[in-house]
């Protein structure tokens, strides 16, 4: 992939440019670290860095160009510089440009929500690659292209690395993607330059706080997806609402496109006639516009009864065989850190979840819950420098829910792990009479307490981190997986 240079500034309005426009662009960044040789760097002014320091390095590093909002006192030789007002609304028009748009050029299914995101994006892959097409999915724990693994830094990455990301999978023969798409990235329109064909609302619940401030806030970013959907060239757009959530009627008027419903009343076009709830497993009979759809899952709990309605719905809309629907919802045995039951020879259950939002919490204790017949447990933190007003929610959930209370550390980040454990500590007194609270600041001490106390028929929840296998405090990241602390108790116990 290259551009002239000159093409690319003909996307733009009001540049000041210094320096030969005559040249080949093969690649553009916006981190000095990825420059190669003909790269277009874009100097991005962030919270904690600005990018503008790194242009000699970049140039050093083979960077042709460098796209700036305040020109250089010593521009590097040979180095052409593209002022402009606003850097990021500049690297919004480039970016989709210079990979010919290939989020236009893929069926895009965009699924935002508080929750269920990762579930609902899992399947959908799963489902459309069963029908045999190409699949490129985007989301929380991963980027893949098909079979192709790479890391993700954000939900939604920057709006360079997505478009980048989309061109392999277009380059890939991919003809669809799946895309988990946050609400940081819709407010901050890292999607720029992609049309969606589906959107699916799973749910909306207090998150994310310390970025939009307050709910409604949250909710208008959400809603960016679907009022922008009609958009574009392609054709058979459709929105796909939980109409259980308080948001969607006026989310719901916002957008142009058809639109489908999912949800517990019989007025919504997809909607469970029966559903059965085990610990490992569920049957699901679902009410749906190709007829009834009878599921036997190897997922559990009405949180996910809810996600498979929105998987279907989508699925339907976009006219996959109802039979392969089917069939693979049966065989989908869930995904890392989502309700993820650990095996390590233990007598009781053990479940780790990502759950690290109140509504989540108050799902995956719901139905731990339904399947406990000894006491439940949950261990649990709130992340540092984050949203600290869903704390003391998440620790009235915890000492509603759950019996043994084990509040400990998440990711603290640079703020003192104990003052975050107070503040959740706060909803955390008067506690019952025949309930505990113990507070743990070491996170595998935490759990290893749980483990050590619990009896058979109980039930520990892990929640907050799920699939991560890190933890950072401070500054500093180390390796931490909830699942191995589980295995490496028991394999020391053996």
């Amino acid at each position: 992939m290259e551009k002239n240079l000159q093409l690319l500034l003909e996307q733009l309005k009001d540049t000041t440019v210094i320096g030969n426009t005559d040249k080949m662009i093969k690649d553009i960044t916006a981190d000095s670290r990825e420059v190669v040789e003909g790269s277009l760097f874009i100097c991005i002014k962030g919270a904690h860095v600005d990018g503008h320091q790194y242009i000699q390095k970049a140039a050093d590093s083979g960077a042709v160009a460098a796209l700036v909002e305040d020109i250089p006192t010593d521009i590097p030789e040979n180095l052409t510089v593209i002022e402009v007002r606003d850097v990021r609304k500049a690297m919004e028009a480039i970016a989709p440009f210079f990979f010919d748009y290939p989020g236009k050029n893929m069926r895009m299914i965009g699924v935002t929500g508080t929750n269920g995101k990762t579930t609902t994006t899992n399947i959908i892959r799963s489902i459309l690659r069963n029908a045999g097409h190409k699949v490129g999915l985007i989301g929380t724990i991963n980027i893949m292209v098909e079979d192709e693994a790479i890391v993700a830094h954000n939900t939604t990455p920057d709006v360079v690395d997505l478009q980048k990301a989309l061109y392999q999978m277009k380059t890939a023969g991919c003809d669809y993607v799946v895309m988990e798409v946050s609400s940081h990235a819709l407010a901050l329109n890292r999607v720029a330059g992609c049309e969606y064909d589906v959107a699916i609302l799973t749910n909306i619940t207090q998150d994310h706080l310390d970025f939009h401030e307050t709910l409604d806030n949250y909710r208008d970013a959400k809603s960016i997806l679907f009022e922008n959907l009609h958009l574009g060239t392609k054709e058979n757009k459709t929105a796909i609402f939980n109409a259980d959530d308080p948001s969607v009627e006026i989310i719901k008027a916002r957008t142009q496109a058809k639109t489908m419903t999912f949800g517990m009343g019989e007025g919504n076009d997809i909607h469970p006639l029966k559903f059965i709830v085990a610990a490992k497993s569920m049957i699901l009979n679902l009410q749906t516009p190709a007829g009834e759809m009878d599921l036997n899952l190897k997922i559990t709990g009405e949180f996910n009864v809810y996600n498979v309605m929105g998987v279907v719905a989508a699925m339907l809309a976009e006219h996959i065989d109802p039979k392969l629907i089917t069939s693979t919802l049966n065989n989908f045995d869930g995904v890392p850190g989502r309700f993820q039951l650990v095996e390590a020879g233990q007598p009781y259950t053990v479940i780790v979840d990502y759950a690290h939002s109140p509504d989540g919490l108050d799902n995956v204790l719901k139905t731990s819950r339904s399947i406990t017949n000894g006491k439940l447990w949950v261990v649990f933190g709130c992340g540092g420098d984050r949203d600290n007003k869903k704390r003391p929610i998440m620790g009235g959930i915890a000492l509603d829910l759950a019996d043994n209370i084990v509040v400990t550390s998440d990711n603290p980040r640079t703020e003192n792990p104990e003052a975050i454990i107070a503040e959740i500590a706060t909803a955390l007194t008067n506690v019952p009479e025949g309930k505990t609270v113990v507070k743990i600041t070491d996170r595998r001490d935490a759990i290893n307490h749980a483990l050590e106390h619990a009896a058979p028929d109980d039930v520990i929840m892990i929640a907050g981190k799920g699939h991560e296998n890190y933890q950072i405090l401070g500054t500093e990241t180390i390796h931490f997986d909830d699942c191995e602390v589980v295995r490496d108790y028991w394999e020391g116990k053996k």
